[in-house]
């Protein structure tokens, strides 16, 4: 339903279940809510915050596509079966960032979530599940999504890989970013997240805040206190404007 406004149109509030993989991710984007009430929801690992008529539910999904998955799609179908489905599912969390375009501290918002490493290896490189002729390894936030989250926080849209092995060289990075040259950041969980909102028919959003390059593991590069913040900073510009978000635009 729409409601016909003076100054044009509001729509109903959009409950959104944010998934993060770890509690420290989950915490971070619970700093943007200060003012709000929270609680334990019924779903272990998922914390309820309340603003004003809607919420939103931030769950700790777990390290990984798998296990993402399973976790959204749990928290999905309780929601549905308590008749308080959610209207949009947020995959959120620090990742790395290929450099230069996804500086450390930058935040990213996926135009495109890839499963980078979901096919075969083979004698002339490494082809998709898609050219094996079966499943999929792409999922698109509705456009309309991407350019609110982008025009409230300022991030850069691209694709956002999902990744089950941490890249940890710079021969990987190479290789990735030559197959998929819109690539800005990887992280675990995306395609997982997608995979289970897709499911569902509720619509998708990744966002990422760039806590590390992407490419060989040096730990004194890393930036994760910075990017847990920039995280919470997301948050705090991208709620609004997602409780606004219609999602039958999309």
């Amino acid at each position: 339903m729409v409601l016909q406004a003076e100054e044009g149109l509001i729509t109903p509030s959009v409950r959104v279940l944010v998934a993060t993989a770890v509690p420290a991710e989950r915490n971070a984007v619970a700093g943007a809510f200060p003012g709000a009430g929270a609680g334990e929801s019924a779903l272990p690992g998922t914390v309820r915050v309340v603003r004003a008529a809607t919420g939103f539910d931030l769950l700790a999904a777990g390290v990984g596509p798998a296990l993402a998955a399973a976790s959204t799609a749990t928290a999905l179908t309780a929601a549905a079966l308590a008749g308080r489905p959610y209207g949009l599912v947020v995959s959120a969390g620090i990742g790395g960032g290929f450099q230069p375009a996804a500086p450390l501290g930058s935040l990213v918002v996926a135009d495109a979530i890839t499963a980078a490493d979901l096919g075969a290896e083979t004698a002339d490189g490494f082809l998709p599940v898609t050219e094996l002729g079966f499943g999929t390894v792409t999922h698109r936030p509705p456009k309309s999504l991407v350019r609110v989250a982008c025009g409230a926080t300022g991030a850069r849209a691209g694709t956002v890989l999902t990744v089950s092995t941490v890249t940890g060289t710079a021969a990987r990075a190479a290789e990735l970013r030559d197959r998929h040259p819109g690539a800005l950041a990887e992280g675990m969980e995306g395609f997982g997240v997608a995979e289970a909102a897709a499911a569902h028919g509720v619509p998708v959003l990744e966002v990422r805040a760039v806590s590390n390059p992407v490419g060989p593991r040096d730990r004194a590069a890393w930036r994760i206190g910075d990017a847990l913040t920039a995280l919470t900073e997301a948050f705090g510009k991208l709620a609004p404007a997602l409780e606004s978000w219609n999602p039958h635009d999309h």
